[in-house]
């Protein structure tokens, strides 16, 4: 398949740039994938169209602040690092702007010194691997200086730094947010247990792959950069027990989805485990876990519209986004959401 098969229009004002002011506030299209049929509702009911005996997967990772801004220790050039996984304790793979003041060897300074970095290693794809100096817990030290990271289309400050934050984040890693998990408050969390619907936590650590545009011309050419997961004795018991009374498994975004999909045995079984996944799931592809899936909109020609092309179909997910650009539906990181039933 052609990755042009996946583009569309997007309007740049349809581009959410700040977070409402209620999580649950968004709006919310519900597609039924068998039929094709859309409605419209808001996040804050989604209760409604969940049913006892169900289970929600929610991806629990925290993003860091991976965003620093520095400079040359002997020019004081300006220098920005993007921090992508840990090597090692103290060491980094990191994305760098301007690259051309980053050569091997290269010293900085961040913080008026509280922080300093050498590079000691240049990977073939550019990526600069850093080593870093301090006193104290360096968690503290970029909590204290670290910016959020937010995608590019973002250009509005982030007044909030918890608002690119799920309420339900627990383990730093990411350097993105699980955007569909953004919508979720404690109460309606709440109220969806209450419901009998269960809940299962597992941990995907967003990485560079959501930054990373398709270039290939054919989909099947794409890289996917591989991205850390945690699925616990406890997860993979509420999942599998799911199942096996009947009931669906609806993912909370598409990082819950690729985990699931990439631990699952051929019949759909999920075990405890953790490592790296690179799965790139685009149509075709035959799932074995998940009945359902709640996302936001996705960039025109990326992997994400590619993974929900796959579970609905390609026509018919750019005729619901056809949809949602005509209701005129806020897209990205910040915008509304889709529960795929």
């Amino acid at each position: 398949m052609e990755t042009e098969d996946f583009d569309f229009y997007l309007s740049d004002e349809l581009i959410a740039q700040t977070p409402l002011k209620n999580r649950d506030g968004s709006r919310l299209l519900i597609l039924d994938r068998e039929t094709g049929e859309a409605e419209h509702d808001y996040f804050y009911n989604i209760v409604d169209f969940l049913n006892s005996g169900d289970c929600l997967v929610l991806n629990d990772t925290r993003v860091i602040p991976a965003r620093l801004i520095g400079e040359r220790e002997d020019t004081g050039g300006k220098i920005e690092f993007l921090l992508l996984k840990r090597t090692e304790s103290d060491t980094w793979q990191t994305l760098v702007k301007p690259g051309k003041r980053a050569k091997l060897g290269n010293r900085f300074i961040f913080g008026d010194g509280l922080l300093h970095a050498e590079i000691i290693n240049i990977s073939e794809e550019g990526s600069r691997i850093i080593k870093f100096e301090y006193e104290g817990i360096f968690e503290e030290i970029l909590d204290r200086l670290g910016q959020m990271p937010l995608p590019p289309y973002i250009t509005k400050k982030l007044e909030e730094k918890e608002r690119y934050q799920t309420v339900y984040s627990k383990n730093q890693g990411s350097i993105a947010a699980p955007t569909a998990g953004l919508h979720f408050t404690r109460e309606l969390l709440k109220e969806t247990e209450e419901k009998g619907v269960k809940i299962a936590y597992i941990t995907l650590h967003v990485g560079l792959g959501t930054f990373r545009p398709v270039k290939a011309e054919k989909i099947q050419e794409h890289k996917m950069h591989s991205e850390f997961y945690i699925v616990d004795e406890s997860a993979a018991d509420i999942i599998n027990k799911t199942k096996e009374r009947g009931g669906k498994i609806i993912a909370v975004g598409t990082t819950s989805c690729r985990t699931l999909e990439s631990i699952a045995d051929k019949d759909g079984k999920v075990r405890p485990d953790s490592g790296w996944t690179d799965i790139f799931i685009y149509p075709g592809f035959g799932f074995r876990v998940i009945d359902g899936l709640i996302t936001n909109f996705h960039l025109p020609k990326s992997t994400l519209i590619m993974l929900v092309s796959a579970f609905v179909g390609r026509e018919r997910t750019l005729k619901v986004y056809d949809t949602a650009v005509k209701e005129k539906y806020r897209f990205f990181s910040f915008g509304d959401a889709m529960f795929i039933k």
